[in-house]
């Protein structure tokens, strides 16, 4: 799975391997997934750390690569590694547009496509990717939006082309999530993060923010067996409906 080095990536790992699945921790930092690793290897389960840029075609080939002759090969994928960039669109940079859509949907389309000869030849997979209720639309994240809202898109594609090969895709979307992405957006606008987590709250009709945990059950269901027969689906972890 990608980004798996800290927040949501990581509760997803610990889920996963505590499913008895042997589970492969890809980030930028590879020491963060080694220490994740460790962690998962120190509950009885089987981990490995490794770094690898998402974005470059080269590294992710290798990387999937390396997945295979180190675990087996892999048939379940979680696209998890996302950034933010967030501003008004009359300030938002090529730059900032471009790091946020690469990260997103070419490293979710470069991993998906690595694994596909895998869970093909295996006649089964589970590929379960990252979007967001941002994908519905949110002020000052026009290019992180567009890339969740193309993970959707993405998902349900790959969903119609493999489903014949035993291979499913289906999307988790998460609204507010306490991690780090989120701390760090509070103290952009400025607000405390208890604050920030209670503004969000009051707005959500279960009266609380999220957890990573939260998000760790439901991949761990679209990634399991029993999930056989869930193609394409969108499911938003967001404490309220979605439309």
């Amino acid at each position: 799975m990608t980004g798996a080095a800290r927040g949501i990536g990581t509760a997803i790992a610990h889920r996963l391997a505590a499913d008895g699945l042997r589970v492969a921790l890809i980030d930028l930092d590879e020491k963060e997934c080694e220490a994740v690793a460790s962690s998962i290897a120190a509950q009885g389960g089987t981990a490995v750390g490794l770094g690898a840029d998402i974005t470059d075609e080269i590294a992710v080939e290798a990387v999937v690569q390396e997945v295979a002759d180190v675990l087996g090969p892999p048939t379940v994928l979680v696209n998890n590694a996302g950034i933010i960039r967030d501003d008004l669109i009359l300030r938002m940079s090529v730059n900032d547009w471009d790091a946020v859509i690469d990260v997103h949907l070419r490293g979710t389309f470069l991993m998906t496509r690595a694994v596909r000869s895998h869970m093909t030849a295996a006649g089964f997979g589970r590929i379960v990717s990252l979007s967001s209720t941002s994908a519905l639309g949110k002020r000052g994240q026009a290019n992180y939006a567009a890339a969740k809202a193309g993970i959707q898109g993405f998902t349900k594609t790959v969903a119609i082309e493999l489903g014949r090969y035993g291979v499913t895709a289906n999307a988790v979307a998460p609204g507010f999530i306490e991690t780090d992405m989120t701390a760090a957006t509070a103290v952009r606008v400025g607000m405390p993060f208890e604050e920030f987590k209670a503004a969000a709250a009051g707005q959500i009709p279960v009266g609380r923010t999220g957890t990573p945990d939260d998000n760790a059950h439901v991949v761990s269901y679209f990634a399991s067996e029993d999930a056989g027969f869930v193609y394409g689906q969108i499911l938003y972890v967001a404490g309220g409906p979605r439309t």
